[in-house]
């Protein structure tokens, strides 16, 4: 295999964060560890090689899972790979006051306890840039609610799977508006279940049917906010 012939270290910084993108693709940790190392030992700073290497290699994921190029099984080798480089990252882009994209707390709702999909979005949003915060499974509204004033969160994720868990996503909702703290978060649902009529009649700001949507509805209204900020 020629592949084996490749050494990252060898590559010019351009070559090294087109092959990071494919070594993601492919789901290769390893690689993609090493190559985080290589870029911050040739002085690149954690948020280029965070925005460059990974968050661009992870949006050729995203588009190719939304096109039915790739499948869930391979998005999560991708988002593992991701994982590896992001251990390396992380410390570095909090001493460096890095800009992020927001902050979402994510959890499947109370009574369900399904968790690929949430699993899913969770890893695509860090693979976005954006910093998550997985509850877990089985969350009563406590634990929401708890978890966004903790974490300073902009966005909530809740998922259900299963039609006599979705409308617990309302109990949850409702008790944000009955606290006077609605506005604060944007709150995207999804799960098998659920369709847009039903994110529409529960006064969540957006449905998203797969994890690549959930990514580009976030970035979409963390911009939007931003933006509403400024003006």
């Amino acid at each position: 295999m020629a592949d084996d012939d490749i050494i990252l270290s060898e590559l010019s910084d351009d070559d090294l964060v087109l092959q990071m993108h494919d070594d993601l693709y492919d789901g290769l940790r390893e690689e993609i560890e090493e190559g985080v190392g290589i870029l911050l030992e040739r002085g690149w700073s954690p948020y280029d090689v965070l925005t460059r290497a990974l968050v661009a290699g992870m949006t050729i994921v995203g588009a190719d899972f939304r096109d039915g190029i790739l499948f869930v099984p391979e998005v999560l080798l991708a988002a593992n790979a991701m994982k590896g480089g992001m251990a390396i990252l992380k410390p570095l882009l909090i001493a460096t006051g890095a800009p992020r994209m927001g902050k979402m707390v994510i959890g499947t709702v109370k009574g369900d306890i399904h968790d690929i999909g949430k699993n899913l979005v969770a890893m695509m949003m860090e693979g976005a840039g954006f910093e998550v915060v997985d509850l877990g499974i089985n969350n009563a509204v406590e634990k929401y609610l708890d978890a966004l004033e903790r974490e300073g969160a902009d966005i909530l994720g809740m998922s259900a799977l299963l039609t006599t868990t979705m409308p617990y996503m309302k109990v949850v909702i409702d008790t944000l508006k009955e606290r006077g703290i609605r506005e604060n978060y944007i709150v995207l649902v999804g799960g098998a279940p659920l369709n847009e009529e039903f994110g529409r009649a529960i006064g969540a700001d957006a449905y998203c049917r797969d994890a690549a949507v959930a990514v580009e509805t976030a970035k979409s209204f963390i911009l939007r906010k931003h933006n509403a900020l400024n003006a």
